[in-house]
């Protein structure tokens, strides 16, 4: 499908996922990936914060609200939490979490996966996006998942650099 996939390997594709679980037949696939030049434990907190904000295109999904750029000191997020905050909206539901490895939650008909894979200096942050609807709503959501996920990748890798002292490129 197009915009199904994007800084992914294949056997980052073949890999199970938690949403995976959530969803048995989903129509909608999508997978992201990014590489981080910081260890997992300085990842993990900046993926965690999306509790708080969209870290996107802030002008569309927040109402032109900036996504913090420092951490915040959250506890460790918890299944039943909601999942992320956008245009001053609480929105979604986490689902399932093993802190430090993987965050699972669900928006808007959708099951997402932030799954950290840990390097020998660097981490893997992967996103997979799962979700049962129409082949047409399918192929419109991963198009614009894409534009969307994307820069949440990269501004959260960014961040994570930037914080950990690494250099933060696309």
């Amino acid at each position: 499908m197009i915009g199904d996939r994007w800084g992914v390997t294949d056997s980052e594709i073949s890999r199970r996922y938690p949403c995976d679980d959530f969803v048995v037949s989903p129509t909608l696939q999508a997978w992201r990936g990014v590489h981080v030049e910081a260890p997992a434990d300085v990842v993990w907190p900046w993926v965690t914060q999306v509790r708080l904000a969209p870290y996107s295109y802030d002008w569309i999904d927040n109402l032109g609200r900036r996504s913090p750029r420092e951490l915040v000191g959250l506890s460790e997020p918890r299944v039943g939490e909601r999942f992320t905050t956008a245009g001053g909206r609480k929105l979604g539901r986490i689902v399932s979490v093993d802190p430090g490895i993987q965050l699972t939650a669900t928006i808007i008909g959708a099951f997402m996966s932030y799954v950290l894979v840990p390097q020998e200096h660097h981490t893997r942050l992967l996103l997979k996006v799962v979700m049962q609807t129409t082949r047409w709503v399918a192929l419109g959501l991963s198009v614009g998942d894409l534009i969307m996920a994307r820069r949440q990748l990269v501004n959260l890798k960014q961040l994570a650099e930037h914080h950990h002292g690494g250099t933060a490129k696309d």
